[in-house]
């Protein structure tokens, strides 16, 4: 999407709806996050329309989703996802229930002909992707899917300048995704942790987002190599229900039976070289996501945790070349949907407001705006090459959307 695309969707379309009523399937934290984007699109964008109505929620948890029916002020709450389904006031519906769930909502939910909006990495491999890819399609729904990184303004800054030449041809990239969220030895042996109800561990909970991240600045990944281990092997089972990354000490132990790290060599179609790496164990790392471009004229880096900056270096020198800090600002993506000038820092919840706010327009139609379910397949395609070559030991080429 190019910048100016991004700040035209706050222009008022044709679509007579002034709002779309809209479901949240699963409300932990990212099933939170989206109801406050939904809320917060009419802040940002005045004149988009149709404007989410957050009608539904539904959590297998009845208190949880009676909790946040108050907070949002959300008229009706279920506990079985299926309601959502049969509901035919709902036009759309955001699932944000864990990845083993993904492919069986999504899919339902596209065959109701209901648009959807589903969190990464949409089921547990590219075959769940591409289900809900298909189901999409035959029912002319539309999809978003959250990709949110893509939607920082300096991320998007930065693929203007690459398509422009302005660090020249681009030779080699690395982009890391390092958190420590599985740090602890003491954390719950929840979902996420089991491979059939978490999938690839950390290739689909952050490897995902790299790419995405890859394909998006860089374009097509040629063929790759991969490593992956489990540095903590396993973990005690909690006791109740949980939410996020909570301990859990003292109880049954049990295997983690997916990946904590995961580093490949990528050739890219365009001849470049990359490297991606992930881990979700880095202890002193916390969400420490970016990445670094190096082109035949210049470098271009970004580091999540200082969203709103670049570190560009162009020019003529090729040794001993400069590099500066770039503040982007009002140019750059949806930046001033949210704030006035360069160097006013944006948030993660700002670019789930983003993600929001292109999947209504996309519905008002008739431009797709934003990730949709054919990049999750994408990038589940990379993951499974990745999990492949893990096996066989070699290179794979990722099969294309």
């Amino acid at each position: 999407m190019s910048i100016d695309t991004a700040v035209d969707i706050a222009t008022p379309t044709s679509d007579t709806h002034l709002t779309i009523p809209v479901a949240i399937v699963g409300f932990g934290w990212m099933g939170r996050v989206h109801a406050q984007a939904y809320a917060r699109v009419r802040h940002h964008y005045p004149t988009l329309r149709p404007l989410p109505k957050l009608s539904v929620i539904a959590d297998e948890l009845g208190d949880r989703a009676q909790a946040a029916a108050e907070q949002f002020d959300v008229a009706s709450v279920v506990t079985d996802w299926r309601d959502v389904i049969a509901d035919n006031t709902i036009r759309a519906v955001s699932v944000t229930a864990p990845n083993f769930l993904h492919r069986e909502i999504g899919v339902a939910v596209a065959n109701a002909g209901k648009h959807l909006w589903i969190e990464k990495p949409v089921g547990l491999s590219a075959a769940d992707a591409r289900a809900v890819a298909d189901a999409a399609s035959d029912a002319g729904v539309v999809t978003a899917v959250g990709f949110n990184y893509r939607n920082v303004p300096a991320v998007e800054a930065a693929r203007e300048m690459i398509a422009a030449g302005e660090i020249g041809e681009i030779t080699h990239a690395r982009f890391r995704l390092f958190s420590d969220y599985a740090a602890h030895p003491d954390g719950a042996l929840t979902w996420r942790y089991s491979r059939d109800r978490g999938g690839n561990g950390v290739l689909g909970d952050l490897a995902s987002h790299g790419a995405d991240l890859v394909w998006y600045l860089l374009g097509d990944i040629d063929s790759l190599i991969a490593d992956t281990a489990t540095f903590i092997t396993e973990r005690s089972k909690p006791t109740g229900a949980t939410a996020g990354h909570q301990l859990a000490v003292g109880g049954e132990r049990g295997p983690v039976e997916n990946e904590d790290y995961v580093s490949a060599q990528l050739r890219l179609a365009s001849g470049a070289r990359c490297v991606l790496e992930a881990s979700r164990v880095s202890v002193g790392e916390q969400n420490s996501y970016g990445f670094e471009i190096h082109g035949t004229k210049g470098i271009v880096r970004w580091d999540y945790r200082r969203m709103g900056e670049l570190e560009v270096g162009t020019g003529g020198a090729y040794q001993d070349q400069s590099v500066a800090t770039r503040y982007v600002g009002p140019g750059a993506g949806d930046y001033a949907a949210f704030q006035p000038g360069a160097a006013n820092p944006m948030g993660y919840d700002d670019l789930k407001v983003i993600e929001a706010a292109r999947f209504c327009a996309s519905i008002a139609g008739p431009e797709r705006l934003g990730a949709n379910i054919l990049d999750a397949v994408r990038s589940a395609e990379v993951l499974d090459a990745m999990s492949e070559s893990v096996r066989s030991g070699t290179w794979v080429s990722p099969v294309r959307v």
